[in-house]
């Protein structure tokens, strides 16, 4: 029986509500403990009391972290400056009817811009056959003006471009194609990104991210409670985390701010500060900040952030350009960029794009149709696929040391600045692949021999191919920069451009004796130099001299003329030849770099116009606001007539003399001037040459200077030839200056000859310089004179 327990007061309370007219003995099992109750009493109020002031004591605290969190978020998101590395660019191709050009160079500066072979009605394709190219070329940026992808057809005849055209037919009279990107420069060795504004992003991509992250962006503010209940009942289903749950903008927190650990404590304090950039900022600003922030995968040690870094990296093309497929393919990595790899792990890649592909067509972002034509394409990833080989580190050292002049390095790292550069990566591939090549035939054991490769375009100056190393992808010693090696003979044309500026004494015919001669050193033994062959020649042409490059004759020359005017030449070309003084510098005994040989040569192949070697042609800021500009800086030569019969006995060295095995190695000879050069013990070997559209040098040696066996005529020139015979080149065709008078010369007399005397040869003088004395063939009747400048 239950016993109901009531106090006296509540019984006499019922008994008048009751109607009770008789107390009622209610029976009690215990006797009431009044102890016991207050304890109880006591109890519960503790309990209430300290409920209270622990939900005081939280209000008081998490008040202010709230309120911290509040701020923090606001203020770092708006203060947050990403760095962007500093990226260098190829020089852009110019496309126009009747450049020199052939189909394969064409493919190959299409590749090193991003494109690959495919349909060319989507952007970053082309399509090449026999005689024609067409692609799609990708838009770009330029400073002067944004170029929209635009798709053109070239049409080829032989190794010219015959015809542009566009998608319709219509003709086209000059394409720019976007530059090729070589690298970045001066890397900060963390993060790479590429900062794409909102707008500038596909409509697929900004939509498609939303779909598949956060359908309920535009909806909610910060926290999707919905969408945590559904990543909770996930969770719980399938007993482990399967969905987060977190919004666009709680994982650009996390990304932002956050630790990636999962608590509740990091959890809460992502949902407040997500909040928080609701309340501050737009959708727009936010969306733009996360497509710019999340992690993408790893190139080496950088982190790639970002839609617009990954295009790049990924497909080699810019996000505009990006096909739906590849668009997926990113948006599916965003869930998990190492896991779903699409280098390392190509299946699992394929797998999550086409489920990401399936998420767009259920969302109405694709037809079924597109769909399944989508995932039918493969991956189509760029050839440079995952970690970047950066094959132009030696041209990219060249522009870092140009730009150093006029920046600090903390000018130049991480603020995203674009240096566009005068590299082609067509002539920058021919030089590298022929050094590699020449050097594995003509060596006399592997990998005894190294190397050095300048390709500059004369009459501008600009260097268009730089490679240090018989590796070009090796970085380390640059020897184009950096290997001061004695020059040897490619010194010579320079002693012999001192005389020829003295037509009142030296003419192309001035006989010369090439016979032993001995040097007072004051201090020192005499010097007594010898030719290469160890033979004096006697009397021969000037011209004659310099081919063969005879050094007795030389040096004799060398000391009529002094030697502080060659320093003094050298000096004016933009070349410090350092401060021994020896007559030995006559024959080549000074140490110079590759690179300054060529500043050396520029004039000379230039028609006598001098300008700096520069590698840089202008900087942009990240906004595309120009802040430097390199442009030539050109300066005639006053000798133009002895730079002309200087040019004309470079010719007589390449036909007669110690480059005469240069046309046999040459598909075709355009007219090709150069100078061979040996040092000592055949330590180094050179050749330089120029056409009408290229100057080249080429150094060969070991890098520890011991006797490499190797010389200018059988190691170096080779090299030349292997470059330039993958080079597009047109045929000399300089007028000579109007200063210049042509007499036909009983060669290799400096006697005036008849045409029809059988050594009658046409030689070029500096009016009033001609001999007079007449050799025995020459008819009175006749005239030894021809017209005055010609074509060469």
């Amino acid at each position: 029986m239950d016993v109901i327990r009531l106090a006296p007061e509540t019984i006499r309370t019922r008994r008048a509500l009751d109607g009770w007219n008789e107390p009622r003995i209610i029976p009690l099992a215990h006797p009431p403990d009044r102890g016991a109750g207050t304890l109880l009493c006591v109890l519960r109020r503790l309990l209430f009391h300290s409920l209270l002031f622990l939900l005081g004591l939280g209000l008081g605290l998490l008040g202010p972290w709230v309120w911290w969190l509040d701020r923090e978020a606001g203020r770092r998101f708006a203060d947050r400056q990403w760095t962007q590395d500093s990226r260098v660019y190829a020089r852009p191709l110019e496309l126009y009817a009747g450049q020199a050009l052939d189909l394969a160079d064409l493919v190959v500066e299409l590749e090193h811009i991003g494109l690959r072979s495919g349909d060319p009605t989507r952007p970053g394709r082309f399509a090449r056959s026999a005689r024609r190219v067409e692609l799609h070329a990708p838009a770009f940026p330029f400073p002067d003006q944004p170029q929209a992808a635009q798709r053109v057809r070239v049409d080829f005849e032989g190794d010219r471009v015959q015809g542009l055209s566009d998608a319709a037919g219509r003709s086209l009279s000059l394409v720019r194609l976007p530059p090729a990107e070589l690298g970045e420069l001066l890397p900060t060795g963390s993060d790479e990104r590429s900062l794409v504004r909102l707008a500038d992003f596909p409509p697929l991509l900004v939509t498609g991210i939303q779909a598949v992250e956060d359908r309920q962006f535009r909806h909610h503010h910060g926290v999707d409670p919905r969408g945590l209940l559904r990543a909770a009942w996930a969770n719980l289903r399938r007993g482990g985390v399967v969905q987060g749950g977190s919004t666009i903008t709680q994982q650009l927190v996390k990304n932002l701010f956050l630790s990636p650990e999962r608590s509740l404590v990091r959890k809460f304090n992502e949902a407040v500060m997500a909040i928080s950039l609701e309340r501050r900022f737009s959708k727009g600003e936010i969306l733009e900040a996360y497509l710019n922030e999340v992690y993408l995968g790893q190139d080496g040690a950088q982190a790639i952030h970002g839609f617009g870094r990954a295009s790049e990296y990924y497909f080699g093309l810019p996000v505009q350009s990006l096909a739906p497929e590849q668009i997926a393919l990113l948006v599916g990595m965003v869930r998990g960029a190492s896991w779903y790899h699409p280098v390392r792990n190509p299946e699992r890649a394929m797998t999550r794009r086409n489920q990401v592909l399936a998420q767009f067509r259920d969302t109405g972002l694709i037809s079924p149709t597109e769909h399944d034509r989508l995932r039918e394409r493969g991956l189509e990833l760029s050839r440079s696929d995952q970690r970047r080989q950066r094959p132009n580190a030696a041209f990219l050292e060249l522009v870092a040391r140009q730009l150093r002049q006029d920046y600090h390095d903390e000018d130049l790292r991480g603020t995203g600045l674009k240096i566009f550069t005068t590299l082609s990566p067509s002539a920058q591939r021919a030089a590298e692949r022929g050094l590699a090549d020449a050097l594995r035939r003509h060596e006399r054991q592997p990998g005894e021999l190294q190397g050095a490769v300048i390709l500059v375009e004369p009459s501008s100056g600009e260097v268009r191919a730089l490679v240090g190393d018989r590796q070009a992808e090796r970085r380390g010693f640059n020897r184009a920069l950096d290997a001061r090696r004695s020059i040897g003979s490619v010194i010579k044309p320079f002693v012999y451009l001192q005389a020829l500026a003295q037509p009142e004494r030296y003419s192309l015919v001035t006989p010369l004796m090439d016979a032993p001669i001995e040097v007072p050193i004051e201090g020192d033994e005499p010097w007594r130099p010898s030719n290469y062959d160890g033979t004096s020649h006697g009397e021969v042409a000037l011209m004659d001299a310099l081919a063969h490059s005879y050094n007795q004759a030389t040096v004799g020359l060398g000391m009529e003329l002094g030697l502080p005017g060659l320093f003094r030449l050298l000096e004016q070309l933009g070349v410090d030849p350092g401060p021994a003084r020896h007559p030995s510098a006559f024959l080549g005994a000074l140490s110079l770099t590759p690179l300054q040989v060529a500043q050396l040569y520029q004039p000379l192949a230039a028609e006598g116009y001098s300008t700096p070697l520069r590698s840089i042609t202008q900087v942009v800021d990240a906004e595309g606001r120009e802040i430097g500009r390199y442009p030539m800086r050109l300066r005639p030569i006053r000798e133009d007539g002895a730079l002309a019969l200087l040019d004309f006995a470079l010719r007589h060295a390449v036909t007669d003399g110690t480059a005469r095995s240069l046309p046999a190695l040459l598909h075709d000879d355009p007219g090709v001037r150069g100078k061979t050069g040996t040092t000592n013990d055949r330590r180094d070997a050179w050749f330089v040459g120029y056409t009408r559209d290229w100057l080249g040098v080429v150094w060969t040696g070991r890098d520890d200077n011991a006797p490499a066996g190797v010389t200018g005529a059988a190691t170096a020139l080779p090299v030349w030839a292997e470059v330039f015979n993958a080079l597009p080149s047109r045929q000399l065709n300089r007028q000579w200056p109007e200063s210049l008078e042509w007499f036909w010369i009983d060669w290799p007399t400096a006697r005036l000859a008849n045409e029809q005397c059988p050594n009658a040869r046409a030689i070029p003088f500096i009016a009033g310089s001609n001999p007079t004395e007449l050799s025995d063939c020459f008819e009175p009747a006749s005239t030894s004179r021809r017209r005055r400048g010609r074509n060469r």
